[in-house]
């Protein structure tokens, strides 16, 4: 988030705090001490894959950036960055099912931003793992219970975060068939729970909090979803609209006041806003 910031917005007067920052938090040394700690006994699971799709995420912004800085705290980065692509290619062939939770350890989340970094790295393969992972997860879904959507805590939509995935894998017609076969009522503007904001009711509670952050990504896939669908599919207006009623919804609480929200929302509504839909469709 700090340094999407840093690259959209140069002239921030946080500017001098913010490169403070990531100067003390990316020291090479302080990178090594991170990547370190994955390779100790028992730690073959940590932050699988929230975790570790954040800091390719990271990665992937740092190694686009012509900053001075920039390019140094790409440099310090790559130990830890090698250490987690080396986790996900020692553990996706060992993962059989994927996890449709809609918190940390959502599958369709780790291997979109996963994909995200390898396409932009020109990592091959890394690239086909993933391809090939999200299609033998997924690429057979159909009739998928949208209307059980959204689960209590959930920030990320186990639907919509699987066909923003698939929207990268995919090629545009062979999308828009697996969308209309995997959420046939889309374009009958069903099922109501996955189109409409869901509600919070407490943002002091760390747990109820989490569908503010739902209501971002919503909104980022559905806008996604919208752009890789042809234009005039009744189901691109109906997934804008709805995306545009969930990130208007969400964003007037970014900054609840709360600790609870608020250490974590921005890092989604600067997703949200920044990201131009499909940089990485094929």
């Amino acid at each position: 988030m700090l340094v999407r910031l840093l690259r959209t917005f140069p002239g921030l007067p946080e500017a001098g705090q913010i490169r403070n920052a990531l100067n003390a938090n990316l020291a090479a040394e302080n990178v090594l001490a991170e990547a370190a700690y994955f390779k100790q006994p028992n730690r073959q699971s940590f932050e699988r894959t929230y975790g570790w799709a954040w800091l390719l995420k990271l990665a992937e912004e740092l190694r686009s950036w012509d900053d001075v800085e920039g390019k140094s705290w790409n440099a310090s980065l790559q130990p830890l960055v090698d250490v987690i692509v080396k986790a996900y290619t020692d553990f996706l062939p060992k993962q059989t099912y994927p996890i449709r939770t809609g918190v940390h350890p959502n599958t369709a989340f780790g291997l979109a931003f996963s994909l995200d970094y390898a396409q932009a790295v020109g990592d091959k393969k890394l690239e086909a793992l993933l391809d090939e992972r999200s299609r033998n997860y997924f690429a057979r879904d159909s009739n998928y219970p949208g209307a059980w959507e959204p689960g209590g805590e959930d920030f990320f939509s186990p639907a919509l975060m699987e066909a923003d995935l698939m929207r990268r894998v995919m090629k545009p017609a062979e999308f828009a068939r697996w969308f209309h076969q995997f959420l046939p009522g889309i374009s009958k503007n069903e099922p109501i729970a996955l189109l409409h904001p869901a509600i919070v009711t407490d943002r002091s509670d760390p747990k109820l909090v989490h569908l503010d952050g739902l209501n971002l990504s919503r909104a980022w896939c559905m806008r996604n979803i919208a752009s890789a669908l042809p234009r005039r599919d009744p189901a691109r207006n109906i997934l804008s609209i709805s995306a545009s009623m969930h990130a208007t919804e969400a964003l007037i609480h970014v900054a609840s006041g709360d600790y609870a929200g608020e250490h974590w929302l921005a890092s989604f509504a600067v997703f949200l806003l920044s990201t131009p839909s499909l940089n990485y469709i094929r």
